[in-house]
């Protein structure tokens, strides 16, 4: 124990996380990596694939990025957890994305995701973000249409990012702000609610016009919900039943400032008397708004207050304020985060 936190433990774990195969090459260049978790190994997920997510899996996502005219490069290091994902799967990809942090000499800024309440940061990386039922190797791709088990999908945001979740298949998960699509196999409508906007309805129609394309003989068809009747076919393929779990939207709170103490955090500050000045080196402070979770640990603390940054987050999350799907950002002292910035001043 005399060597934890030290300069050689260090510096053994920086070789193990070198002999890790997925981080070859990893923050090498600017751009977008992403691997998913399978039975505690780290694989590459395909390209093709980033923004497609499945809901029984976990993923650790890898955004390295220059700084307006700054050569140097900079990293956000996410791990996404499905809402089916096991707690192996969880508690792997925590561990290499800490793991993959001292692979880039601990210079990540580290983000937890959980599926239905990601950060804005996460959802800026994908035009469309699609989370889909089942893990990857259950996926829908490729299956024939007379083996097609119906799903319904949601359509929901702006132009700048629209998202796509596989919603049960009761009527009411249906809602007049948003698009829905019902895939049928080869039949596809998409329900176009009341209220929802152009760039859901044309993300829709962008998604009927794939499937009909790579299935060859798949008909979509558009459906109004004020034309809609309980008759036809879309509603009757629904159910009445309620959802077991829907999940409950996060809703700002006045921010509080929280400094660690004796492994847990005691509240220091509120409101507008919360300022970067509160933030000393010596110590682990955490942020919440509600919304959002921010451990920022000072350059004098130690690396396991660093390292355990995610774990203490999500002890508070889940014990005192009861939101333990709220996404996490770790910041070390010096470390950009614009959103951590936001959230200071507002």
């Amino acid at each position: 124990m005399a060597l934890f936190g030290s300069d050689l433990e260090r510096q053994v774990k920086k070789e193990s996380a070198q002999t890790e195969p997925a981080w070859e090459g990893a923050g090498q260049e600017v751009g977008l990596k992403i691997w998913r978790v399978v039975k505690f190994e780290i694989k590459d997920w395909p390209q093709e694939e980033y923004g497609s997510f499945y809901n029984g899996d976990s993923y650790i996502i890898l955004n390295t990025y220059k700084e307006g005219d700054s050569e140097d490069l900079e990293y956000d290091v996410h791990f996404w957890i499905g809402k089916n994902s096991s707690q192996d799967e969880y508690g792997t990809a925590a561990y290499k994305t800490v793991e993959l942090d001292t692979f880039l000499d601990d210079k990540a800024v580290q983000h937890r995701e959980v599926q239905g309440f990601e950060s804005d940061l996460f959802k800026s990386y994908f035009k469309k973000l699609m989370v889909m039922e089942g893990g990857a190797e259950s996926g829908f791709r490729h299956v024939v249409p007379e083996e097609y088990k119906p799903r319904l999908l949601r359509f929901c945001g702006t132009s700048r990012n629209v998202e796509v979740y596989e919603v049960p298949k009761h009527k009411s998960c249906l809602n007049s702000n948003d698009v829905f699509i019902l895939d049928m196999g080869r039949t596809i409508y998409q329900y176009n609610g009341t209220n929802s906007n152009k760039d859901e309805r044309f993300k829709a129609m962008q998604f009927v016009q794939e499937l009909e394309s790579e299935r060859g003989d798949a008909k979509g068809e558009v459906l109004e919900e004020d034309d809609l009747r309980d008759s036809h076919e879309f509603m009757q393929q629904l159910t009445d039943e309620e959802p077991d779990d829907p999940d409950v939207p996060l809703e700002d709170e006045e921010k509080k400032l929280y400094r660690l103490s004796d492994h847990k955090f005691d509240q220091i500050k509120a409101g507008d008397e919360i300022s970067k000045g509160d933030l000393v080196s010596d110590d682990v402070f955490l942020l919440y708004n509600g919304k959002n979770v921010f451990v920022w640990v000072g350059n004098n603390a130690s690396r396991e207050e660093k390292r355990n940054g995610i774990p203490y987050a999500h002890s508070f999350l889940g014990g005192e304020v009861g939101k333990p799907n709220c996404p996490v950002t770790v910041i070390s002292e010096g470390q950009r985060s614009n959103a951590f910035e936001v959230a200071m001043t507002a």
